[in-house]
């Protein structure tokens, strides 16, 4: 993919790019990765995070996965509240053996819709703390030619945008058969006597509906397994009880802090 773009109007506004620009080998010649050990601080505040449908297996065992929006976008939920990332540590740390999303994988690399010429561009977050001209692995090499880093990033980035196609695919599978429903996901306190307190609502979201898929027909189930649909969305409804493990991380954290704070 050409890397050297002209200047044009970007669209989108895509989480966690604050300052998107083209990829290109005059403005970022001297541009290098800068290698850090923890280095997704950029995701703290990602409470909700795209995910491709590929990754539902392995998103379920660390996340709940939801549909978000009129378009149903599928999203691994990493917090309970606005600006909440549960599992990246205030040093940009990732909480260990959780499964870490493609979309923040890819970071600071991105494709974006260049509307002058109605087609998909590679950009660079230029706002990100891990690219600088005091780097260690450069974007471009002596000859202004991709480095096979940067090579390597933009191929990242051109298969996550084919499984973001096919994530599209999958969902509009889900809307044909009419699968989707509203969820809600509770949290019910416990008493200072032991008591169960009042149930009270942590989230209201998209999912598929176990009684709408249970009365699909035999063939159309039977479509749905071939063309592994099925095994995705019970990866899906597998995910929800990944509900209960963020209240508890949550209450773990707002324990701590109030002992710290004592």
């Amino acid at each position: 993919m050409e890397t050297t773009q002209a200047a044009g109007a970007i669209s989108g506004n895509v989480l966690f790019y604050t300052s998107p620009e083209p990829l290109s080998r005059e403005q970022h010649a001297k541009l290098a990765l800068v290698h850090k050990d923890k280095p997704y601080s950029f995701a703290i505040a990602g409470t909700a995070v795209p995910v491709a449908v590929t990754e539902f297996a392995p998103s379920a065992l660390s996340y709940p996965i939801i549909f978000a929006g009129d378009e149903r976008v599928p999203l691994a939920v990493m917090g309970l509240n606005n600006g909440e990332n549960l599992f990246v540590q205030a040093d940009g740390g990732f909480e260990p053996g959780a499964y870490i999303p493609a979309y923040i994988r890819r970071y600071p690399f991105v494709l974006a819709n260049d509307d002058a010429q109605d087609r998909m561009i590679v950009c660079i977050d230029r706002a990100s703390d891990l690219l600088s001209e005091a780097g260690e692995t450069r974007l471009f090499d002596d000859k202004g030619e991709p480095t096979e880093y940067t090579q390597n990033c933009i191929k990242f980035c051109d298969d996550f945008e084919t499984e973001r196609r096919r994530t599209d695919s999958f969902v509009q599978l889900l809307k044909d058969n009419d699968l989707f429903e509203l969820k809600r996901a509770t949290f019910t306190p416990q008493n200072a006597d032991g008591s169960a307190g009042e149930t009270q609502t942590v989230a209201e979201y998209y999912g598929v509906s176990e009684e709408k898929l249970n009365a699909l027909s035999a063939e159309k189930t039977k479509e749905l397994q071939a063309s592994g649909a099925l095994a995705q969305i019970y990866a899906h409804l597998v995910s929800l009880v990944g509900w209960d493990r963020l209240i508890a991380i949550a209450m773990t954290r707002q324990q701590q802090a109030a002992g710290t704070l004592n």
